[in-house]
């Protein structure tokens, strides 16, 4: 039965199932009630003296109660309520039902809600007094409004979590949103709320990056563009936060360039790059086209001349036992002037034979300086190697041109003299171990542009491993991107010849040098991933390699929050930061947050941490013991040599390297 009661006469049931509350929740409820009025009846049972027991509904209860005490609501407010006359038992089950299948408002519900309210001309403030609130939860909600529809529509369903949504609602880029959701979704591992945040801000880029420099603050601001600076940024560190815009113009500055540039030279096209690089994509379809430096002039090789004189008389006063230090220090710095002089002199930019130049076109690279950079490399397009007839059987001719002739020999015979013929082939290849390892590289090479429908020579491949992860790539590391560069600077004139003869002629012709970088290209690729652990991961010939080369894994890997400590329980970085500066270092960060400690960890790995100057020395030499060759020390040139080539740095050999003391290029060679 339905009835209103004084809510002097509503008082608590010793029944009711609930015994916890929540202050905040208590506070919402009494401020909707004190603005809307009781929304939900309240369920009682007769007792003692004329009172009713409430058996559900006494939250409500106590938010009127003090109301009236607040004379919002008068001490005897008319409550409408249902009144059970079943016994104590059934009241026990109907309060239980009435909490334990209470269903609360999704997220994504709520954020629509206040979203029309203030459509409807309500203030963020009029929200949060009217449903008893903060303005920081109503402004929250009302961000959640704003993501992306894929992003909305999975907390809609459940699919992602309140918290993950809201680490999607750190940027108001609702693409940046959509990008980074689309790649957790097909990636392999549960994110967490700090990495989605940290995936969703580094859509914002520094005052330092290429594009940024490329483009310039007038012309991003002339745009719209937004920056975000700290108390401490400077135009370097400041971050700028309109990725896609910024990508927008640097692409169109690059493309503008790229066309006045193939005007100018003289060329087809000019592919422009926001990389510092040709990557294998951009160059996929393409073929480099022979091109020899510009030859030097008079003037030059005077001044060649002149250098080389130079030089011996510098030279003499280092080899003099005799010589004051002063005079050793000057000749030092005076040799070291004249290499880079006559470095430059011969580094002579590619000249193309004027009938290639009209079909040929080049790459437009964005230095890491902001600067773009015409790559000193033609392309052409690849043509299509002249394949058999139909039945994929080669068709002879004879000298003289004439018509193809049929083979009146049995398949039988065909097949045991091409056996017969092979051996005598092979004997001759086994007794050349030069033109073995030139076919051998050749091939694995040559497998990139070889037609598929002409029959292989050989049975040598080299192909590259699929790996644990598909699609994964390892973009942001030093050796990634320096094994890009190495692929990009490989000599590859020989595979604008149209048949494989041709190509392998114009192969073998190549530098020793050359030809032994193609050499580390092909076996380097086929190596399989492994790591320094127990299990299937483990390679130990892959250790023993590491061991063999000195591999210093510091140099060319560092732990980020986003590839390593995100991914590793809170006890595991404190122990790596135990390992670098002892308990005391550890017990700084013990408090603080998984998502915290993270970026904490990674700025102290880093090296931009302010700690003592050995913690720093060692947080920068660590790398997870998975990570090290087993076995492996790090490598250090000795003194007065050069040491190994920085991660980015060009892997050219320069002359007088320590011959011990290689980058990887010169390792192949």
């Amino acid at each position: 039965m339905i009835k209103t009661i004084p809510l002097s006469k509503l008082v608590p049931s010793p029944r009711n199932v609930r015994r916890y509350s929540d202050a905040i929740a208590d506070a919402e409820l009494k401020a909707s009630i004190a603005a809307r009025g009781l929304l939900q009846n309240l369920i009682v049972r007769p007792g003692a003296k004329g009172k009713f027991d409430v058996e559900a509904g006494e939250r409500r209860r106590k938010a009127m109660a003090s109301l009236a005490e607040e004379k919002v609501l008068p001490k005897d407010h008319e409550v409408t309520c249902l009144v059970l006359e079943d016994s104590a038992e059934s009241a026990i089950e109907t309060s239980l039902a009435e909490n334990f299948h209470r269903l609360a408002m999704n997220p994504a519900d709520e954020a629509q809600a206040f979203a029309s309210l203030i459509d409807g001309g309500a203030s963020v403030e009029d929200v949060a007094r009217r449903f008893g609130l903060t303005i920081r939860f109503v402004e929250g909600r009302l961000r959640l409004a704003g993501l992306a529809p894929q992003v909305f529509e999975a907390l809609a369903s459940g699919e992602i979590t309140l918290d993950l949504a809201k680490a999607y609602g750190a940027t108001s880029d609702q693409a940046i949103q959509a990008r980074v959701f689309e790649q957790v979704s097909t990636g392999y591992y549960a994110p967490n709320p700090d990495s989605i945040r940290r995936m969703v801000l580094s859509g914002t880029v520094r005052g330092s990056d290429p594009r940024a420099r490329l483009v310039g603050r007038d012309a991003y601001f002339a745009a719209g563009g937004r920056i975000e600076r700290e108390l401490f940024d400077d135009e370097d560190s400041e971050s700028w936060a309109d990725v896609a815009l910024l990508e927008q113009l640097a692409a169109a500055k690059m493309a503008e360039q790229a066309k006045a540039l193939a005007v100018e030279q003289g060329l087809a096209w000019v592919k422009p790059t926001l990389d510092p690089y040709a990557s294998h994509d951009l160059v996929e379809g393409l073929v480099r086209l022979p091109a020899e430096p510009a030859p030097l002039t008079e003037a030059e090789l005077a001044r060649l001349d002149a250098l080389d004189a130079s030089y011996d008389e510098h030279a003499a006063v280092l080899e003099d036992e005799d010589s004051a230090e002063d005079a050793i220090a000057a000749a030092e710095a005076a040799i070291e002037a004249i290499e880079r002089e006559c470095q430059d002199i011969r580094a002579r930019p590619p000249v193309l034979a004027p009938e290639l130049k009209a079909e040929a076109g080049m790459i437009l690279v964005l230095s890491r300086d902001g600067i773009p950079v015409l790559q000193p490399v033609f392309y052409g397009q690849r043509q299509a190697e002249v394949a058999g007839d139909d039945d994929g059987i080669e068709v002879v001719t004879s000298e003289g041109g004439e018509s193809p002739r049929r083979s009146a020999l049995s398949k039988r015979l065909v097949d045991e003299l091409a056996m017969q013929r092979r051996d005598v082939l092979a004997l001759h290849v086994a007794s050349d171990p030069g033109l073995a390892l030139d076919f051998m590289v050749f091939t694995l090479a040559d497998a990139d542009t070889l037609d598929y429908r002409a029959r292989s020579a050989t049975t040598l491949r080299g192909g590259v491993p699929a790996g644990p992860i598909t699609g994964f790539e390892a973009k942001d590391t030093s050796a990634s991107a320096s094994l890009a560069e190495f692929r990009s600077g490989l000599d590859e004139n020989w595979r604008g010849c149209a048949s494989a003869s041709e190509r392998f002629e114009q192969f073998r012709a190549l530098s020793d040098e050359a030809r032994a970088a193609w050499l580390g290209h092909v076996v380097g690729r086929t190596l399989e991933a492994s790591l320094n652990m127990a299990g299937e991961r483990r390679i130990e010939f892959h250790d023993h390699l590491g061991s063999l080369i000195g591999i210093d894994m510091a140099t060319w890997w560092r732990p980020t929050a986003a590839n390593y400590f995100d991914r590793v329980s809170k006890a595991v970085i404190l122990d790596a930061l135990s390992a670098v500066g002892g308990p005391d270092l550890a017990s700084r960060f013990a408090s603080v947050k998984k998502g915290d400690l993270a970026m904490s960890a990674e700025r102290v790995f880093a090296g931009t941490y302010i700690t003592e100057v050995e913690v720093r020395d060692r947080a920068l030499a660590w790398v997870p013991e998975v990570m090290r060759f087993a076995g492996a020390e790090p490598v250090e040139a000795e003194k007065d040599e050069p040491p190994l080539a920085e991660p980015g740095e060009s892997t050219a050999a320069s002359e007088g390297a320590n011959d011990d003391v290689q980058p990887p290029r010169e390792l192949a060679a």
